[in-house]
C-alpha cells in the first residue's frame, strides 16, 4: 500500500508568508494539493485545515511540518496531537528543521524514547518564550502607563482661551462660527470640546 506523503504549514495571519515552507515542501516531492495550510494563531489546534487533514490522514502516511512552533504553541496540546497521530493513527511525523524528530527513523522504542524526549524539551522551549514574550508585554505595558502614557482615546483638554471664547458664544456675543476660528479648531473638535466643558461644569454642581 502506497503511503502518502502530507505537508502541514501554519503561518499567524499578521506574518502572511508561506512561501518558505511550500518551497521547502515541495522539495521533498509532497504534491500542493496534498499540503494543507491554515492562516492563524497556533494557540490550539482548532484549525479548520489542521482538523481536515486529521480525517483523512492514515496509518502509514508520513505529515510533514516545517518546525514544531508551526505545528502548535501549547504545550499539552502539542504532545497530545503528537501522540494522536503517531500512537493512535499510526502515521509517521517528519519535523523538517529537527532531525531527531522524524518517527520514519525511530521504530524502535529506543527511538521514540529520544522522540518523545525532544518534542517535550522544545514544547517546553515554545511554551517558554510564549510566556517571556507576554511578560514582555505586560512590562511594556505596566512601564507606559507609570510613564503616563494613555492608552484609548485621548482626553482632550479644555484651554483656559477656549472657556473665555466660550462663554462669549453662550452669551450671543459671537457666533459658532467665529467662536471656532478665534478658538483655532475644527467644528467636530469645537463641539467635543464644548461636550467635555459643559461635563466638567456639571458634575462641579
Amino acid at each position: 500500500m502506497e503511503h502518502r506523503k502530507l505537508g502541514y504549514i501554519r503561518v499567524s495571519s499578521k506574518d502572511q508568508n508561506e512561501g518558505r515552507q511550500l518551497e521547502a515542501m515541495k522539495k521533498l516531492d509532497i504534491n500542493e494539493r496534498d499540503i494543507y495550510l491554515d492562516k492563524q494563531s497556533g494557540k490550539n489546534f482548532e484549525r479548520v485545515n489542521y482538523q481536515l487533514l486529521k480525517r483523512i490522514i492514515r496509518k502509514g502516511d508520513i505529515l510533514y511540518i516545517h518546525s514544531l512552533d508551526r505545528f502548535g504553541r501549547n504545550k499539552e496540546e502539542i504532545l497530545q496531537e503528537w501522540n494522536d497521530l503517531t500512537k493512535n493513527i499510526e502515521a509517521d511525523i517528519v519535523v523538517m528543521d529537527m532531525p531527531l524528530l522524524d518517527t520514519t527513523q525511530y521504530k524502535d522504542s529506543m527511538g521514540t524514547f529520544i522522540a518523545d524526549l525532544v518534542l517535550q524539551i522544545l514544547s517546553w522551549m515554545a511554551e517558554e518564550e510564549r510566556e517571556r514574550i507576554r511578560k514582555r508585554q505586560r512590562e511594556g505595558i505596566d512601564l507606559a502607563l507609570q510613564n503616563g502614557v494613555q492608552f484609548g482615546r485621548p482626553k482632550i483638554l479644555v484651554s483656559e482661551e477656549f472657556k473665555a471664547v466660550y462663554r462669549k458664544w453662550k452669551a450671543g456675543e459671537i457666533t459658532a462660527v467665529e467662536a471656532m476660528r478665534e478658538s483655532g479648531v475644527k467644528k467636530t473638535s469645537f463641539y467635543k470640546l464644548v461636550k467635555t466643558l459643559e461635563e466638567e461644569t456639571s458634575s462641579r454642581l
